[in-house]
């Protein structure tokens, strides 16, 4: 990969990491549910007047914004709303490679080898550091909703692996706009009318989140992916938790203590080893989990 499209690689991680940063400033000022319905409302028009049609049946459409857009997001954000850090968020997040795993097996029947089950104890290993590092002093259930939120993401890597769409960005737009309406409805049925005052930060927040993150990312996304295979690209969204985390540390003062730094090394080193191909076996078709073309990144 050229120097200046290895630092856009880089550039992308750490906008898609500093974007929990942004969800928790913009929690302040919506109530979760409907802020995820506005994220993906915005993220929709007007650009689903120019993208033209998803080139994919809509039934994984509609599965990807049921997993993603309504589950992964919906989830997140009211794991966020009722404690769950932002840094802390953005790395359980990257345990969706355990779930991949699962649904695959149960959905597309893939079985998984020793490498990728190997790479999946040692991540599955970190995961339960997290858990007994936030569970002596944080909220049980803001844990449980996040790695429920990683499980809809998994789900919906598998929903959109079968799919296989032919632009990342066109996909995403017709996602957001499947996933803005139930939102907004489960928004008003959970969270009830809003009383919102206007705030600039608030603001802010949604436009970074919808189209800075969102459609910007998934455009830079999908230009990588045209000039370089998938196994080039994603790994480096395994740095997404490390911006999560320093940009949690130093905008909103959360503390990584050794045990979440651990942690982080098991779920990113072990998602890796799992999602990556010894070099034997390159020549090979296989699945990976680290290159899936996702609609569920932050």
């Amino acid at each position: 990969m050229r120097l200046r499209h290895l630092l856009l690689a880089v550039g992308l991680a750490a906008v898609w990491g500093f974007n929990f940063v942004v969800m928790e400033v913009g929690l302040r000022h919506f109530p979760p549910l409907l802020y995820a319905g506005l994220r993906f409302t915005l993220a929709a028009f007007p650009a689903l007047l120019f993208v033209g049609r998803p080139g994919v049946a809509w039934k994984w459409i509609v599965g990807v914004a049921a997993a993603v857009g309504v589950g992964q997001f919906g989830l997140l954000l009211v794991g966020m709303r009722a404690g769950m850090p932002p840094g802390l968020s953005s790395l359980v997040l990257q345990t969706q490679a355990l779930f991949v795993v699962v649904f695959a097996a149960v959905l597309l029947g893939e079985r998984p080898g020793v490498r990728r089950i190997t790479g999946l104890a040692v991540a599955f290993a970190g995961l339960a550091l997290v858990a007994y590092d936030f569970g002596s002093g944080g909220p049980v259930g803001a844990f449980v909703l996040c790695v429920g939120a990683a499980a809809a993401w998994g789900l919906g890597t598998v929903i959109q692996r079968k799919a296989a769409p032919p632009d990342s960005l066109r996909f995403m737009v017709w996602v957001s706009a499947l996933s803005a309406p139930p939102l907004l409805l489960l928004s008003l049925a959970v969270e009830g009318v809003p009383h919102l005052t206007f705030a600039w930060e608030g603001v802010w927040s949604l436009v970074y989140v919808a189209f800075v993150s969102t459609l910007g990312g998934f455009g830079v996304w999908g230009w990588l992916l045209r000039r370089y295979d998938a196994s080039t690209v994603a790994p480096y969204t395994l740095l997404i938790p490390v911006f999560g985390l320093s940009s949690a540390a130093l905008v909103t003062g959360e503390s990584i203590s050794w045990l979440k730094l651990v942690a982080g090394v098991l779920i990113v080193s072990g998602a890796l080893y799992a999602g990556t191909r010894p070099r034997a076996a390159r020549g090979r078709r296989e699945e990976s989990l680290v290159p899936a073309v996702t609609a569920g990144r932050p």
